[in-house]
């Protein structure tokens, strides 16, 4: 079983769901990444996703872009991100993920890319700007070396949850509404109509992000599926804080996980 089956497979026997922070790997610097990461499982992380920065992120609102190119600009690379999980993991045993752009997998070389995965202790990755239908561009090298690429749906997916659903590995990651991440102070999606299509398909745990800012939002959205994901609310905290960011985002981490603990 890899490490994400068995965090999720943990949380359901403990009754807990999950809670997935986000941060942009080497905002400020990579050494503050690593520190963030860990004050963050410290604080309750059960999953960690660390975005790969990307010069044009088409998912993304302004707050990550701004992340993005603070880490370009102080030198990051995926190489750089390899080397960063492989100390992380050197220190956790806690699932890690890539969020990262397509145009960074091939311009890596996916060979290359997928098996550094596999050495460093990347667990999965989330693509976002990967279409369904184009999924076999990097599944089966994920696959075959035990990475596991993370499907998302989103509310405008309709018929397609079902498709998307089917053969889905890891967790489903559930967009929470149109449009790019970004902290949001409300949402308009029917998420009863919008999980109820999703649980009707999918044989593995969902978890809710985009747009995630608060422990109360993150409640909410948790008692609708397995976890939630909150991204630009803690990119936010790392602009404010800049090298002293971690115990801020620690505090702010617990009190999402105090949240949706129970949810």
């Amino acid at each position: 079983m890899n490490r994400i089956d068995a965090k999720f497979a943990e949380l359901k026997a403990n009754g807990e769901k999950a809670l997935i922070p986000f941060v942009t790997g080497g905002d400020p610097d990579p050494g503050t990444t690593e520190q963030l990461v860990l004050a963050m499982i410290g604080a309750g992380a059960d999953l960690v996703e660390i975005g790969v920065p990307f010069s044009d992120p088409v998912a993304e609102g302004p707050t990550i872009q701004k992340a993005s190119r603070r880490a370009l600009d102080a030198g990051t690379t995926l190489a750089g991100i390899f080397g960063l999980v492989s100390r992380l993991r050197a220190k956790t045993e806690t699932p890690l993920l890539l969020m990262l752009y397509l145009n960074s997998i091939y311009r890596f070389g996916k060979q290359r890319f997928f098996s550094l995965c596999n050495e460093t202790g990347v667990d999965g990755v989330i693509v976002p700007d990967m279409p369904y239908e184009e999924k076999d561009e990097i599944e089966p090298a994920a696959a075959e070396r035990g990475v596991v690429s993370i499907r998302m749906v989103a509310p405008t997916s309709h018929g397609r949850v079902r498709m998307i659903a089917q053969g889905a590995k890891g967790f489903l990651y559930c967009v929470s509404s149109t449009g790019v991440t970004g902290v949001r102070k409300s949402f308009d999606t029917d998420f009863g109509a919008f999980f109820g299509a999703v649980r009707r398909y999918a044989r593995i745990p969902c978890a809710v992000g985009f747009g995630i800012s608060t422990p109360e939002q993150a409640r909410a959205m948790a008692a609708h599926c397995d976890g939630a994901i909150v991204g630009s609310a803690i990119v936010r905290l790392v602009e404010r804080y800049g090298t002293a960011s971690a115990p801020h985002v620690a505090e702010f981490v617990k009190s999402l996980k105090d949240a949706v603990r129970n949810s």
